[in-house]
C-alpha cells in the first residue's frame, strides 16, 4: 500500500480533532456572548433604576428610601462587577479554545501537505519506474535489431 493512502488513516483523526476543536471553540464563543448579554441587560438595568431613582427625587425623598436605593445601586454594581470577571473569564476560555483549534488546523494543513508530497514523490517514481522499463525495452529491440 502506498504510503500516501496509509497517511490518509493520519489525515482523518486530525480532520476528527480539528473539527471538535471547532465545536469547542463555537461553545466557548456562545458562553462569551451569553455573559456580554447578561452583563449588558444588568448595566442598562441599572441605568433606567438611576434615571427613575432621579426622576423620583424631584420631591422630598425620605432619608430610609435613599438609602436604600443606594444599597441597591451598590448590590447591583457588585453583580455587574462579578458578571464582568465571569465575562473574562469566558473570553480567557475562548482564546485557549481558539489556540486549540488553530493548533489542530495547523496539524491537519500539515498532514495535507506531506500528505500531497507522498503523492507526487510516488507519482515521480512511478513516472522513473515507467521510462526505466520503456528504456530497457528500446535497448533490447535495438540491440535485437542489431544482430
Amino acid at each position: 500500500m502506498l504510503r500516501s493512502k496509509r497517511l490518509e488513516v493520519v489525515l482523518t483523526l486530525e480532520e476528527r480533532k480539528e473539527s471538535e476543536a471547532l465545536e469547542r471553540l463555537g461553545e466557548a464563543r456562545k458562553q462569551v456572548e451569553a455573559h456580554k448579554e447578561q452583563v449588558e441587560n444588568l448595566e442598562r438595568y441599572q441605568q433606567e433604576y438611576r434615571d427613575q431613582i432621579r426622576a423620583s427625587q424631584q420631591g422630598v425623598v425620605a432619608v430610609a428610601r435613599l438609602q436604600a436605593w443606594q444599597a441597591f445601586i451598590g448590590q447591583l454594581d457588585q453583580v455587574i462587577a462579578q458578571q464582568q470577571r465571569q465575562l473574562q473569564q469566558a473570553e480567557q476560555v475562548f482564546e485557549a479554545r481558539r489556540l486549540e483549534w488553530l493548533q489542530a488546523w495547523e496539524r491537519k494543513r500539515g498532514m495535507e501537505r506531506y500528505i500531497e508530497t507522498c503523492r507526487q514523490q510516488e507519482h515521480q517514481a512511478r513516472d522513473a519506474k515507467e521510462q526505466k522499463l520503456a528504456d530497457e525495452a528500446a535497448g533490447r529491440a535495438f540491440a535485437r535489431r542489431q544482430r
